[in-house]
């Protein structure tokens, strides 16, 4: 069985596969164990994300077992437990591949979305785009790891060595990496919706040093801030919060629009940067780290069949932490 959306602003729909899938070339067939529910699965069922000419399959944080081996895979083998991410196939060959920049391939395959994903019971992976998953996570745990976490690390990776670190946003991602600032001695500044107490009592439990609601400042400026909620209009809040020097990464795929805002606010060499995707190596440096780091993954667990369930709380902004999908 899977979940499959077949027009955007529509309900995903129950399909039942006569034969589950088969590997090619390169490629190996998993087992979903469980999925994770990413507000870029949002962005494609709600129409921000163009549908690729036929109907989808989404998700892209899956934790799976691996059931068949096509031809030439070499490294892995019938049940081991990987990972699949986001990005699903590149081709090597493009300016931005043979720079290293593979997250900007030009002809790049995303799971989830030009490749079937992970809103089923079983799954086909590209063998060089799956991770081996630290231990110590469960299938659940291990989930938000793939897409929240690996964001998350190439965000603030690009805040290069901000001491005093703001995240707008407190869900799957921020509630992951929050905690990687912190263990690297990091002071945190948390900004939510405003009102919202459980987010920002999450987020003072994991460590932050304040939080607040998006509509105030911080105690102090900023050395960095990275956006995680796709709201436009924090952008030119997150510069006025910002030292001069300091840099503001948005991280969402998508976003609304940024207003107009005046140039004081940017000057000062204040930056604002994006993150596109990821790269094989973001996950893993990110998986080191979270096999050395024991992270607290919050995890709200839905079935499959509840996954529109799932997708509408993510917009209402009913989850803490992070929504996980189990077949």
């Amino acid at each position: 069985m899977a979940m499959q959306l077949e027009a955007a602003g529509r309900p995903l729909q129950q399909v039942w596969r006569e034969r589950r899938p088969q590997p090619g070339r390169g490629e190996v067939a998993i087992r979903v164990l469980a999925c994770g529910v990413c507000r870029t699965d949002l962005h494609l069922a709600d129409g921000d994300l163009p549908l690729p000419g036929h109907p989808v399959v989404p998700g892209h944080e899956i934790v799976g077992r691996i059931e068949a081996l096509g031809e030439g895979v070499a490294g892995l083998g019938v049940g081991d437990r990987v990972g699949v991410p986001w990005l699903g196939w590149t081709c090597g060959e493009c300016e931005p591949c043979r720079a290293g920049r593979e997250n900007l391939c030009e002809h790049a395959r995303f799971t989830g979305w030009q490749i079937a994903g992970g809103y089923a019971g079983h799954a086909v992976a590209d063998a060089r785009y799956v991770f081996r998953l630290p231990e110590r996570y469960g299938d659940e745990q291990a989930a938000p790891l793939l897409c929240a976490g690996l964001i998350g690390w190439r965000a603030y990776t690009m805040a290069g060595d901000a001491k005093r670190l703001g995240l707008y946003g407190f869900g799957a991602a921020a509630h992951l990496i929050a905690q990687v600032a912190v263990a690297q001695g990091r002071e945190l500044h948390a900004f939510t919706r405003p009102g919202d107490a459980a987010a920002q009592a999450l987020a003072r439990e994991l460590g932050a040093a304040w939080a607040g609601g998006s509509d105030e400042a911080p105690r102090a400026p900023l050395d960095a801030a990275l956006i995680f909620a796709p709201v436009g209009a924090l952008v030119p809040a997150a510069l006025r919060a910002v030292r001069p020097g300091g840099t503001v990464v948005c991280a969402g795929i998508h976003m609304s629009d940024i207003p107009s805002f005046p140039y004081a606010w940017l000057w000062g060499e204040r930056r604002i940067v994006s993150v596109a995707n990821l790269t094989r190596a973001d996950g893993d440096a990110f998986m080191a780290v979270a096999a050395q780091l024991p992270l607290r993954v919050h995890a709200t667990r839905y079935a499959l069949a509840d996954a529109n369930r799932a997708l509408a709380d993510l917009r209402e902004g009913r989850v803490s932490g992070a929504a996980v999908l189990v077949p």
